[in-house]
């Protein structure tokens, strides 16, 4: 168990890491890049920095209780901010940067924040944009210096206000330690608004003890020491990453390092040599596509070669697991790993123990291609009302196409219908100003989390669909649509996937291909195009993308393949509502948005 010191707020955590640490100039909390590298922030520094902010947000008048949202991408002035929040007893409502002014205006008035951190001018002008409806809102504080600053009284920059803090703590010496002293681990700690894939976000409430009961729950699950190094890209408003890219990571005395944005992770991974990440399965896609494309591009001999490393990485993973690899299996393996598996492994960085994954399933096949490479990725499963995990796969006990075993301190029970339910000390307090959703939502203690599950004989949890996503065909066949998706997102030549089939009599799909692959396999198979547009029309592409379906549908059941397919032009986006901002496509939207392509299939 790595846990340093089980505590019960994260105040006393970060009063507690502060104190620890906070004489060893070169132990860094976090590490982010700075003049093209990557540059540590030790515990003083981090302890000061936050402090300074939490009296100038008191200096301001924030006090206990009150809200203060944060929209701003992963650096540490966001986590300046939060502990700063939570140090004054304060609530933090983080905000996703991709958020529309809108979506922003909702979520300020319904959560009332008082004052909001934002951290350029692009997330200002957002919030100036909605600032006149937004009639709590008294401060708002600019992370970055650089940006020309509007003249606008309510806006500060995070500079000033920290300076404001060196003064108002000269005065009043001993009043942040009073108020960290008076947080409570029941008292509300931040709200975080789920976008839902219909309607209004719902502003889900965790205490300090939801989060930090699953933080130790982590802690007791994955064996995390302080040398560990996590490299953190997922948004830290999302509780995924908050809570165990964060908050764990944290509590355990590792080193956190931001990596530049989603798309320079590639690179990052080879600067940074991180030993553990918190992901989701859209990276394992991409880097498998990535993979795959690289191979069938080299010669035949070649191919054999890594097709025959594959399959020797998976014969010794199934035997290491069973416990009996013979040696001429293990020589081989050392064969395989020589001819194929270190180049894979160090293009990760080298040192990767493994990879956590949440936040969508992964696939049975890419967890056995990664083990067979020796990357490990051990899937959870969890919701943000659950602060979040309540199951994981762990490094000595897991099974893929499962979400592991129960979370220690979680309970879960299946219902009769099918629902997993769930009940323990990381169950949200409810929905925020939502009596109705969180009497539905939390009924006798369990949280009804709308998935469909089983146990497996070994007490694995498997998750076959939403509830509210399973469907029924004319035939009367239910099919549970995401476990079919996720085996065609396989294909290095579709990167968004949709199944149809509702009250049909088969099943249709709409996709929106790989077009990076497409126009590689155009260009080199002499296919004429001037656009994306003219390109997902030609035969050839259809053709090319139905024989690879093919290959993948032999798997199914008869009645779970599809039929008919429709190619997109444009993927789908965050803007035109089509997906959330933790990137799961709305179903609903999206077949509305394209009902005239899907009746076109079924010849309606």
């Amino acid at each position: 168990m790595a846990i340093l010191k089980a505590c019960k707020t994260i105040p006393e955590l970060f009063i507690f890491l502060t104190d620890r640490f906070g004489n060893i100039p070169d132990k860094f909390v976090i590490q982010r890049k700075v003049d093209n590298k990557f540059a540590g922030i030790n515990y003083k520094e981090f302890r000061n920095q936050t402090e300074n902010l939490a009296y100038g947000l008191l200096a301001l008048g924030i006090k206990k209780n009150d809200k203060v949202a944060i929209i701003a991408e992963n650096r540490p002035e966001w986590v300046y901010s939060d502990m700063a929040i939570l140090s004054i007893g304060a609530v933090d409502i983080p905000l996703y940067p991709s958020l529309t002014a809108d979506s922003i205006e909702f979520i300020l008035n319904n959560s009332e924040s008082k004052a909001i951190i934002v951290s350029n001018k692009f997330q200002l002008n957002k919030i100036l944009k909605v600032k006149d409806n937004c009639r709590n809102v008294k401060f708002i504080i600019l992370m970055n210096e650089k940006d020309n600053i509007p003249d606008h009284k309510q806006i500060q920059t995070f500079n000033d206000i920290q300076e404001m803090g060196v003064l108002f703590k000269a005065n009043n010496p001993d009043l942040l330690e009073r108020s960290i002293n008076s947080v409570n681990e029941n008292d509300l700690c931040t709200i975080i608004y789920t976008s839902g894939t219909t309607g209004e976000p719902k502003g889900v409430m965790l205490s300090h003890k939801n989060i930090l009961s699953n933080v130790n729950s982590a802690l007791i699950t994955y064996p995390i020491t302080e040398q560990d190094i996590f490299l953190s890209f997922l948004p830290l408003c999302h509780i995924f990453e908050r809570m165990a890219g964060y908050y764990t990571a944290f509590a355990s005395g590792c080193t956190v390092v931001y990596a530049e944005s989603i798309e320079s992770v590639a690179q990052n991974l080879l600067e940074v040599k991180p030993t553990i990440m918190t992901t989701v399965p859209r990276l394992f896609e991409r880097i498998y596509s990535k993979i795959i494309k690289n191979v069938d591009s080299q010669p035949q001999s070649k191919q054999k070669i890594f097709y025959w490393a594959i399959e020797v990485g998976k014969e010794y993973a199934a035997a290491k697991r069973n416990g009996n690899v013979s040696l001429t299996l293990s020589v081989k393996n050392k064969l395989a790993h020589k001819l194929v598996f270190q180049k894979l492994i160090d293009k990760m960085g080298g040192r990767m123990r493994f990879f956590i994954s949440g936040g969508a399933p992964l696939s049975r096949d890419l967890g056995e291609f990664f083990e067979a490479l020796g990357v490990m990725i051990l899937e959870g499963y969890g919701l943000t009302e659950s602060a979040p995990v309540i199951a994981a796969n762990k490094v000595d006990d897991f099974k893929f196409g499962t979400v592991g075993k129960v979370f220690p301190g979680v309970e879960i029970k299946i219902a009769g219908d099918g629902e997993i339910l769930a009940r323990g000390p990381n169950i949200m307090q409810g929905y925020f100003k939502n009596r109705k959703e969180t009497e539905e939502t939390i009924k006798d203690g369990w949280l009804h989390t709308g998935d469909i599950g089983v146990f497996d004989a070994d007490g694995f949890l498997m998750i076959t669909d939403r509830k509210k996503h399973l469907f029924k065909t004319s035939t009367g066949k239910y099919i549970a649509p995401t476990p079919i998706e996720n085996m065609f997102l396989a294909s290095k030549y579709i990167d968004q996937f949709v199944l149809v089939g509702d009250k049909r009599m088969f099943l249709s799909a709409l996709i929106v291909p790989d077009f990076e692959s497409l126009k590689e396999y155009a260009d080199s198979n002499n296919i004429p195009y001037t656009n994306m547009e003219e390109l997902v029309k030609r035969k050839e592409i259809y053709d090319l993308i139905d024989k690879d379906m093919s290959k993948i549908q032999k798997k199914l059941a008869n009645f779970e393949r599809v039929r008919k397919f429709t190619l997109l032009e444009r993927p789908f986006a965050l803007e035109e509502g089509e997906i959330t901002p933790s990137l799961k496509i709305r179903r609903k939207i999206v077949e509305e948005r394209y009902r005239h392509l899907i009746d076109e299939m079924y010849g309606n």
